[in-house]
C-alpha cells in the first residue's frame, strides 16, 4: 500500500483514460496520495473533485488505484503504466456499475 516512503512512478504526473463511452484526465499529487480527475467526455462529462487515494503495486508497471469521490462514487483502476492500458471498475452514485477497459496515456 502506498506509504509515505514510497512514491509510485505516476506521482506528480497527468494522464488521459480513454475508454469507450468515457474520457478523464487523471492528476496526481506529488505524494501518491490524492488526485484531480475530470471526466472530460461520455454520459458523465463534466464531473470532477479532488479526492484521496490508495494505491497497491501488483507487478511490474502495474497498479491497483482506488478512491471514493464526494457523491459516494467508487473507483477502482488496474493500470499498467508501461503498456499504457487501464481498467476501471467503478459504481456512480446512481449505483450503476461499470467496467472498462481502455488506454492510458501521460501528458
Amino acid at each position: 500500500m502506498n506509504t509515505p516512503a514510497h512514491r509510485p512512478p505516476f506521482a506528480g504526473n497527468t494522464y488521459e483514460v480513454r475508454y469507450a463511452g468515457l474520457t478523464a484526465i487523471n492528476t496526481y499529487a506529488d505524494d501518491g496520495r490524492h488526485l484531480r480527475y475530470e471526466i472530460t467526455e461520455g454520459e458523465l462529462a463534466g464531473a470532477r473533485g479532488e479526492v484521496a487515494c490508495t494505491w497497491q503495486h501488483i507487478a511490474a508497471d502495474i497498479y491497483a488505484i482506488s478512491w471514493q469521490e464526494a457523491d459516494r462514487a467508487t473507483v477502482v483502476h488496474l493500470d499498467d503504466f508501461g503498456a499504457g492500458t487501464s481498467r476501471s471498475f467503478f459504481t456512480a452514485a446512481s449505483l450503476d456499475f461499470y467496467r472498462l477497459d481502455g488506454t492510458l496515456r501521460k501528458l
